[in-house]
């Protein structure tokens, strides 16, 4: 999958707000102490690889080794295979993966 497709905006800090198995929300903004202005949701996802927390990620391409991955430990190609580098934190960037059936971009002003 090409990287989503992001409104302009300051996305710099993200974390993990929802997962309850099956969805999975991410949400992002500049200060996430009381609202956020972007959210993406993982609909019927199969894999993550991810932190809960993060800052400034970098969407590209899945590699061949991270669709192999995926593909043996689900069993099945994605429809969705988002894959992205961003600071979890510590002293190096994190590779982050997540397999899922759809995914929607919601923007607006959601208050935490």
């Amino acid at each position: 999958m090409t990287p989503p497709p992001l409104p302009e905006g300051p996305w710099d800090a993200w974390e993990l707000r929802r997962f309850d198995g099956s969805r999975l929300t991410l949400v992002a903004g500049y200060d996430l102490t009381y609202h956020h202005g972007l959210e993406v949701e993982l609909v019927d996802v199969s894999y993550v690889r991810c932190p809960t927390g993060f800052m400034d990620p970098v969407f590209r391409e899945p590699t061949a080794g991270e669709r192999a991955e995926v593909l043996r430990i689900t069993g099945e190609e994605p429809p969705v295979l988002l894959a992205f580098e961003a600071d979890g934190g510590g002293t190096a960037p994190v590779t982050c993966l997540v397999a899922a059936e759809e995914l929607v971009v919601r923007q607006g002003r959601f208050p935490r």
